[in-house]
C-alpha cells in the first residue's frame, strides 16, 4: 500500500529540496536525458521557474513522441449535487443550503444524449458522496445503459469497495477519479468532515480500483489548500508508486487550482498560471506516459497556451451541476466554471494550433 511510503517521507527534507534548489541543481537535472521522480523536487523548485522556456520545450518534445498530436476530450455528466461531507472548499457542503437534485435514469438518458450529439464519446460521471442517493446498483445501471453509446465511462463519485468497484466494471465504468485534496494530513483533517474525512481509506482507493480491474486509474490534488509544491511533489511520488505496482493501468493526473464556489472558501495561497505551467511540464518530465488533464475550471488563455505543452486530456463545454446541459437548472454547482467555450469552439482551437481533438478514446474490440 501506499500510505506506508507517504509516512516515510522526510517533509522537511523534501520541502528544502523543493524551496533550497540552486540554479546548478536544475541545470544539473537538465542535463539528463530522461529525468526520474527524484527530480521532481528540482524541476518544481523556484529556481526552476527562470528555466521555464527549457521545460516547456522538452515537455512539448516528450508529449509529442508518446502521444502524438492528440488531446483527448470528455465532458463530466453530474448525476446528483447530493452529500454527506462538509469540506470546508466545495460547494457540494452539505451546510450549503441551496438546491439539491439527483437525476432520474430517463434524466441522466437525455443529457448523455445531448453530449452525445456533440461528439463526446468518452464521460466522466459526477455526483456527491452520497451513497443513499446515489447507490451503485444506481451506477451500475447507468453504465449498462451508456455503454453502448460511448466508448470510455468514468466515475468521480465516493470511494468504494473492490468488490463494488468489479461491480461497476462488469457493468461498463472503465475508469475512476479519486483526488486525495492534499497530502497534508493536518490540513487534511482541518477541512474535511463526515466519511471523506478518512484520510487513510481515501489514500487507498486507487489501490482497491486497480484491483478491481478498471483500466484507467485518476488521481490528483487540489491546489490551494495547502503548500501546493509539497502537494505536487507528494501526488508525483503517488502516481509514479501507482504505476509501477499497477502497470496495467493507465495513470492520469489532474492538478485543479481552487475555483469559486458556495460557501465562498479561500485558498491559502494564489497559484499562478506561470507556477501551474512550470507543474505541468515538470509532470511530463518524470512520467512520459501519464495522462495529465486539464478541466474547464482553468482559464481559457491558459488552457490555450498548455494544449500541446504537456497536457492529453481536456474537458470541453462543461456543466458542474445536474440538469445543466439539457435544462437551466438552478441546481448547486460543485465549483465554477471560468472557460465557458462550447465543445466544438475547443475543437476548434485545437485545431487551429495543429493538435488533433480526439472524441473517442479506444474501441471495444480492443479489450476483448
Amino acid at each position: 500500500m501506499f500510505e506506508p511510503l507517504l509516512n516515510s517521507v522526510d517533509l522537511n527534507l523534501l520541502k528544502n529540496r523543493i524551496y533550497n534548489a540552486s540554479p546548478a541543481d536544475v541545470e544539473h537535472v537538465l542535463q539528463k536525458q530522461h529525468c526520474t521522480p527524484d527530480d521532481f523536487p528540482v524541476l518544481i523548485s523556484p529556481a526552476a521557474a527562470n528555466f521555464i522556456e527549457t521545460l516547456a520545450a522538452r515537455s512539448r518534445q516528450i508529449t509529442t513522441l508518446r502521444f502524438g498530436k492528440t488531446i483527448r476530450l470528455y465532458a463530466p455528466l453530474y448525476i446528483s449535487n447530493e452529500c454527506v461531507n462538509a469540506c470546508a472548499y466545495c460547494g457540494f457542503n452539505t451546510h450549503n443550503t441551496t438546491p439539491r437534485t439527483t437525476l432520474t435514469r430517463d434524466e441522466i438518458l437525455t443529457e448523455s444524449d445531448v453530449l452525445h450529439r456533440q461528439g463526446f464519446r468518452h464521460l466522466l460521471l459526477v455526483s456527491g458522496e452520497h451513497r443513499a442517493r446515489v447507490p451503485v446498483t444506481f451506477i451500475a445501471d447507468i453504465a449498462r445503459m451508456l455503454r453502448k453509446k460511448f466508448a470510455a465511462l468514468a466515475i468521480e463519485v465516493y470511494p468504494m469497495e473492490t468488490n463494488e468497484y468489479q461491480l461497476l466494471a462488469e457493468s461498463g465504468i472503465t475508469s475512476i477519479a479519486v483526488y486525495q485534496e492534499t497530502y497534508d494530513r493536518t490540513r487534511y483533517a482541518e477541512l474535511h468532515q463526515g466519511p471523506k474525512a478518512d484520510f487513510s481509506y481515501r489514500l487507498a482507493t486507487p489501490e482497491r480500483a486497480a484491483h478491481a480491474g478498471l483500466r484507467e486509474i485518476g488521481i490528483g490534488a487540489l491546489l490551494g489548500l495547502s503548500d501546493h509544491k509539497l502537494d505536487l511533489a507528494l501526488l508525483a511520488l503517488h502516481a509514479g508508486y501507482l504505476m509501477k505496482k499497477y502497470w496495467k493501468a493507465q495513470i492520469s493526473i489532474s492538478f485543479p487550482r481552487i475555483r469559486q464556489a458556495a460557501g465562498n472558501f479561500h485558498a491559502s495561497e494564489t497559484i499562478t498560471d506561470s507556477q501551474l505551467a512550470q507543474a505541468v511540464f515538470a509532470l511530463r518530465m518524470i512520467m512520459p506516459d501519464a495522462d495529465l488533464v486539464l478541466s474547464t475550471r482553468e482559464n481559457q488563455t491558459f488552457r490555450n497556451g498548455m494544449a500541446g505543452l504537456g497536457i492529453t486530456r481536456m474537458s470541453a463545454g462543461s456543466r458542474t451541476n445536474p440538469g445543466g446541459y439539457s435544462t437551466e437548472d438552478n441546481a448547486l454547482e460543485q465549483f465554477a466554471v471560468d472557460d465557458q467555450r462550447s465543445a466544438s469552439e475547443v475543437a476548434a482551437m485545437l485545431d487551429n494550433k495543429g493538435l488533433e481533438p480526439v472524441w473517442k478514446d479506444f474501441d471495444r474490440f480492443f479489450l476483448s
